[in-house]
This record gives C-alpha cells, structure tokens and sequence, in this order.
C-alpha cells in the first residue's frame, strides 16, 4: 500500500481551501489513521475530534508513536511533532482518508441506499442479488455497510451505527478493495449526509426510497426540513439515482434527483414507473409480484414475509439493472434473500402464536408492518413489544405509541437503547398515546421478560396472536448510558418462550 508525507496531506488540504497552518517537522510517513487513541501505531496521524475530544487522548497517541495530529487547534505535542490545523475537522477528515485509503473506493461499484425505512432490507435484497451474480461469474462475495451488520472482505461484525464516520468507511472500502471485493451496498443516514461522512465518494447507484419525520431531536436534526434537505443531498455524489413514485414529496425527490446522470423510477401504484410491481399477493409463506420494465414483464416471489417489502425489491431490481445484472439473478437473489432480525417469522406449533421480529422503528416502518400484518393475519390479534431510545428521535414516542395503540390489542413497552434516559421515562411517555388509542399496555424494562409475559398472555386467548416485536432484531447489545451491554436478541427469547409454550400446550 502506498504511503504519503505529512506535506502531501498538507497540500490536498490547501488544495481544498481547508488547512489553516501546517507544520510538516521532519515531514514523516504516515502509515495509519485514526481519532481513536486506543488504536494508534507509530507512524500515526492522529485526528481530534468531536465536543467529547479531550488533550489527553492526543497525549495518549503521542507516547504509542503518532508522529503528527490533525485538529482545529494546536496542542502542546513536544519536538517534531507535526499538525496540520485545519479550519473545519469534520470537512478535513475524508480528504484525509480518502489520500490515506488511494481511493480505494473508485475501485468498487458503490450501491448507495437512503430513505426513513426500509435501507436495511434493500441493501440485502441488493446484496442477495449481487452475490448470485458474482458466483456465477467467479467474483468475490460484494462488501456491505448497514445498520445490521458490516462486512468489507476482512472484517465481519454487527453494527451500532448506519454509516460510520469517514475515517472508518474509507478504511473498509480499502479492505473491500485488497480484498478483490468489486461490490459494494451501504446505507446512507441522514446524519452521515448532513456531517459529511461520504463526502468525496460517488455512488454508482443511489436509492431514495421514501420520507417521513424522523430523526428530530435537539441532538439529530432540528426540524423535518433539515432531515428532508439532509437525506436529499445523496443525489450530488449520485451517478444512478432509484426514486420511489410512491414516496412522500415524490415531485422534490425527483427534481433533486435531476442532477445524476440517469433516474429510475419504481412504484407499486403508477403503472408509468420504470419499473412497475403489480399483482401483489401471499401465496402460503412467500409474497408473490409481477414486475413490468421496458425490458420484461415477469412474475417474482420473495420468501422474505411482509407485503410492503415489494417495494424494497422494486428498488433492489431497478439497482440491478442500473448496474448491468442480469435478471436471472435478480429472481433468484430476491427469492433467497433473508436479513438477520428482519421480518423473522416464528409460529409455535399449534400455530397459535406468531411471532415477527423486526428492525421497524419509526413512523412509516410501523405504519407499513402494522398494516400489513393486519392484513396478512387478519383472524389474528396483534400484540406489540417495543421501545423508544434515549434523548433522541423523539417524535417517535408519539408516532410508535399512537400506531402500535390503534392496531394492537395489547402493546408491553420495553428498554431499547435508552441511553442516559430512565426506561420508564421513555415509556411513560409513549403510554400516554397508547392509552389515548384505548389500547392496554404494560411497562416492563427488560425485553426478554415481556416477550414472556406476552407469549403466557397470549396462550390463554382463544383467539391466535401475532406478536410483533421490534426495534432490535438479532441485536446482541443494548446501549445503558454511554455503554453498549451485551444482551440475548429477541430471537432468541422469542425461541425460548415459544419452546416453553410448545412444551406445555
């Protein structure tokens, strides 16, 4: 891999008009980047960042060997010692690790994917489709960055974040790169748009699938415009831009989307879309649809459950067809396509109690799987387990509590990262719209303990349940303060306390 001198980073900086003073000293290599003090090797730039950054933490980098720091301000940091002072940190950190990286990501086909719901399960509807293609072409399993789990050739591991800070995307796109990884899907938060995390990347293909408020808070974004401005932005780094007909604020979406090279529209409700899904019906335990382009009109099934996820793979097959994938791959990626904790279905054997697992966790997601649960279970009742995070997002509360209360027959209100926020805060507060919906509902903080308590609940209905549990998923970490805890999922728990139904009944 190719190394560069503090000089060369100093230069691509002024280039950008961003480096305040630059002080090169002995002009060294730099053999690694990072703003993580714990993971300093000699050779370092070190970057300070961020209202949390504290002196020591440069200190630190120092005595394991960095050899220059990258900051807004200067530090004491001893003889030799080189700094580049940049005028805003965030702006400068993927130049940086863009030079860091040598543009590794112009050596991948980038799938970029945005919108309020639904990124995750377009990504592997995507990804399921790349794969087979890749396999049957001798090409090596395609990278993916998502709010699930990140995969880039070297490192495989669940996700805490939509889309890392620049630093570490650059990095995994040089993994995916020496890895001979030619694929790439990711998802694209609003916040990552609006704090510049993907800045100096180009997405081959750019998705938008959908919008809805989301993500206000005093610590996110402060009102609907700037979160609708945030996510609209991902059409300036878009060649091939995927537009939902269907979306909310269609008419802007699409003028936005003006600027990419090429648009391709989806819909399941205007036959004038590129790609049209129509004939949408359950057929046993798959979703069966037909899909009319240009090219073809054919039916396709998905064994994924949920009628709404149609749209997902609408977005997925235009993607593919942008990108060049023949259409064998796509019927037979979407068909096999799953995503861990993602509309998992689990019935006890009686099939009394269906359980669904589920990542829904905001207005348009419920809205989407409530519905459509009531209308693919239609003799069943519903029964919601979920939670609101801490300090955030807090229109949820009112947006979850009210859904969840006017489908539900019962809702059990439960932690989901809360953060510094006390549980039954957060679950006061969306109770009070549950309760406006005349719909019962208990608070109990541990989730494992209210899948139970809804299972036993259920199990003495005469009537059958769908239990719908959500915001998780396969998660195996809860966030308690500042700290991520390890934790059993909910498939797990939802296993368990189906196995003890099964047993008694």
């Amino acid at each position: 891999m190719k190394m560069h001198l503090v000089s060369e980073y100093a230069r691509l900086l002024s280039e950008e008009g961003m480096l305040a003073q630059a002080c090169t000293g002995a002009d060294p290599e730099i053999r690694y980047l990072t703003y993580d003090s714990r993971a300093v090797v000699p050779g370092t730039m070190f970057i300070c960042k961020g209202a949390a950054f504290k002196e020591q933490y440069l200190k630190d980098a120092l005595e394991k060997g960095a050899v220059c720091y990258a900051s807004e301000k200067a530090y004491e940091a001893g003889a030799g010692t080189s700094c580049l002072l940049v005028k805003d940190i965030r702006r400068a950190m993927p130049v940086l690790a863009e030079a860091y990286t040598n543009e590794a990501w112009r050596k991948l086909h980038l799938i970029g994917i945005g919108g309020t719901k639904g990124k995750s399960t377009t990504a592997y509807y995507m990804k399921a489709i790349v794969d087979d293609y890749m396999e049957a072409t001798g090409g090596r399993e395609s990278g993916v960055i998502s709010s699930i789990d990140t995969y880039d050739g070297v490192r495989r591991f669940e996700s805490h974040i939509t889309t890392p800070e620049s630093v570490e995307l650059m990095e995994h796109f040089l993994n995916a790169e020496q890895s001979g990884i030619t694929y790439m899907e990711m998802e694209v938060s609003s916040q990552a748009l609006k704090y510049d995390r993907v800045d100096r990347v180009q997405f081959e293909v750019g998705m938008f699938l959908n919008i809805s408020e989301d993500h206000i808070s005093p610590i996110e974004h402060p009102d609907f415009e700037d979160y609708f401005a945030s996510k609209l932005r991902i059409f300036a780094q878009t060649k091939n831009a995927v537009v939902n007909l269907d979306a909310d604020y269609a008419d802007r979406i699409l003028r936005e989307a003006q600027v990419c090279e090429r648009v391709m529209t989806f819909s399941v409700k205007d036959p004038s879309a590129d790609v049209y899904g129509y004939d949408v019906r359950k057929e046993g335990q798959e979703i069966s649809f037909r899909v009319r382009t240009a090219e073809f009109d054919e039916a396709f099934r998905l064994t994924m459950p949920g009628l709404f996820n149609v749209e997902n793979a609408l977005a997925a097959v235009a993607g593919a067809i942008l990108l060049g994938i023949p259409r064998e791959y796509m019927h037979s990626g979407l068909l096999r396509a799953k995503s861990s904790g993602r509309m998992e279905t689990y019935v006890s054997k009686d099939g009394k109690i269906i359980c669904v697992v589920d990542y829904a966790h905001n207005k348009l997601s419920f809205e989407k799987l409530f519905g459509s649960t009531k209308e693919e279970y239609p003799e069943h009742g519903i029964v919601a387990i979920f939670g609101c995070p801490g300090k955030k997002a807090l229109l949820r509360r009112k947006d979850l509590g009210t859904i969840s209360g006017r489908y539900s027959r019962k809702v059990y209100l439960c932690a989901e990262d809360p953060g510094a926020e006390p549980v039954d805060e957060i679950s006061r507060d969306i109770a009070q719209y549950v309760e406006a919906e005349h719909c019962p509902y208990e608070m109990i903080e541990d989730r494992g303990e209210a899948i139970h308590a809804a299972v036993r609940e259920a199990a003495g209905l005469p009537e059958g349940s769908v239990l719908l549990i959500t915001g998780k998923g396969n998660e195996t970490r809860q966030k308690y303060g500042s700290q991520y805890l390890d934790c059993r999922s909910d498939v797990d728990y939802v296993l368990e306390a189906l196995a003890a139904y099964d047993a008694a009944h």
